[in-house]
């Protein structure tokens, strides 16, 4: 898969442009749920107004929804959003703040919410919040007022936001260099087979759906990626891991597990939102279903994180309690497995 993005702008409008090339193995799609699958965020009725307006062309030629999209074709589709300058609007939003000094903040981002702006989501993020709380934060190369790091919107948990130049500088090293400490919990489906172990495989874009990332165990495509993990709580068709990263890539923990056979549990995006172990009974459908319910949202929480203070060197060191819908979520499992223990 080919994609190329670009912003172009008319009299007073931004649009997003995107161009997606269909991959050989491309089998024959309508091109709404082609474009699901390729930009997120993007409502399929939002992709179904651009259709009408004339703005999704396959091979440069306004189609219908119904068109089916085939090997190869070449894709385009404009759609509106709101001008650049208008997606960094301060908002009072109201931040759990870890950590604070004049270098840097510590922030427990609640499962959610968007860490910065983007297409289909231009209110209500991280980023809208912190420019309300702090001025002058500093841009990384993306524009993202102290960013140096980011977890995905329905992930909850810690993150480190710069305040300054000079420790937007110094942290972005020491991700890059790996020098910093991250430990993710995850609730993931099956029985781990190993008390620990490491997952390596390079991560990279799916060719086949574009919000996905896929491992490429033969490193020849994607970014060579670490994660060791070491199993906390059993419960029989479920188990509790504790993370490691080693390296930091887009959805590195969900790709990994996937494709060790594990997915996580209720990730819609790559399949946890099914039930894959356990029995045909209907009440175990009722009490997964009940737990999907609890935690409706990708079963993965950033607890830890530690790194060296970009001024006084002093090597910092944060924990956060799991939300409480994972928390909510595990109770229900360990009583399951509990009632079953005794009934045997």
């Amino acid at each position: 898969m080919e994609e190329n993005e670009e912003h172009i702008s008319s009299d007073d409008e931004l649009f997003e442009h995107f161009k997606f090339t269909a991959s050989e193995g491309q089998e024959p799609l309508r091109v709404d749920k082609f474009l699901m699958n390729f930009i997120e965020n993007a409502t399929r009725n939002k992709i179904q107004q651009a259709i009408k307006a004339g703005n999704v062309l396959v091979n440069d030629a306004p189609v219908k929804a119904n068109h089916k999209v085939k090997a190869r074709d070449v894709v385009r589709v404009v759609l509106a959003h709101p001008p650049h300058e208008n997606l960094l609007v301060a908002e009072e939003i109201p931040l759990d703040l870890i950590y604070e000094d004049k270098e840097v903040v510590v922030v427990n981002k609640p499962a959610g919410m968007v860490v910065h702006p983007g297409h289909g989501n231009y209110s209500g993020t991280l980023v809208n919040g912190l420019i309300y709380h702090f001025e002058h934060l500093p841009k990384n190369s993306n524009e993202r007022p102290g960013l140096v790091h980011r977890i995905d919107k329905n992930t909850s948990g810690l993150l480190v936001v710069a305040k300054t130049e000079f420790a937007m500088a110094n942290l972005a090293s020491q991700f890059f260099n790996r020098t910093t400490d991250r430990l993710y919990y995850a609730l993931v489906w099956g029985s781990v087979e190993e008390e620990q172990g490491t997952i390596t495989g390079n991560i990279g874009r799916s060719f086949k759906n574009r919000l996905q990332m896929d491992v490429f165990p033969e490193g020849d495509f994607g970014k060579h990626a670490v994660t060791h993990y070491k199993v906390i709580e059993r419960f029989n068709y479920v188990t509790l891991v504790e993370c490691k990263l080693e390296t930091g890539r887009t959805h590195q923990i969900r790709a990994h597990f996937k494709y060790i056979g594990h997915p996580l549990f209720n990730d819609e995006r790559y399949g946890g939102d099914r039930i894959l172990k356990g029995t045909t009974y209907t009440k175990y459908k009722q009490f997964v279903e009940n737990c999907f319910k609890v935690l409706p949202r990708q079963a993965l929480h950033a607890k830890t994180l530690g790194f060296e203070h970009p001024v006084s060197k002093k090597r910092l060191f944060f924990d956060s309690p799991m939300p409480e819908d994972m928390v909510q979520c595990l109770e229900k499992w360990r009583a399951y497995t509990v009632n079953q223990q005794e009934k045997k």
